[in-house]
Order: C-alpha cells, then sequence, then structure tokens
C-alpha cells in the first residue's frame, strides 16, 4: 500500500508485514513505461471496466496470447 494511502497514525504489526513479505514473494515485478498520460488513460479505462490497472493489463496480455495462439494455428 502507498504512503499517501495509509490511515494517519497506523502501524503494520510485525505478523502483517510479514504475511505481507509471504504473499509478495509468489510474484514477480515488470516494468512498463509510459507517459502519464498513457498511464491515466489505462487507469481510467481499468477504472470503467471496475478493475485495477494490474486486472486490466494482465487481461489484456491474456487476450493477446490466445488471439496470437489462435492466428498461429490457422
Amino acid at each position: 500500500m502507498s504512503e499517501e494511502k495509509k490511515k494517519p497514525g497506523r502501524k503494520l504489526t510485525q505478523a502483517r508485514k510479514e504475511a505481507n513479505a509471504r504473499y509478495n514473494s509468489k510474484f514477480v515485478e515488470v516494468k512498463v513505461r509510459m507517459t502519464p498520460e498513457r498511464r491515466s488513460e489505462v487507469q481510467n479505462h481499468a477504472a470503467s471496466m471496475e478493475e485495477s490497472a494490474t486486472a486490466f493489463i494482465n487481461r489484456a496480455i491474456d487476450e493477446t496470447i490466445a488471439r496470437d495462439k489462435e492466428k498461429s494455428q490457422k
């Protein structure tokens, strides 16, 4: 959770920090460079679809891979 979203005065317990670390260890991060305008466009579209930007990007990747596989099988 980013600093600006945390509630003031609320601290993470050691147990929560460890749980967060275990959860995050299951994933890798991939950086994508885009302009601030493009980022806003992605975030706004994702919000309009009632999903996070990460969920939208993963869905876009999944759909593109499936479409590419269909093309290569023809």
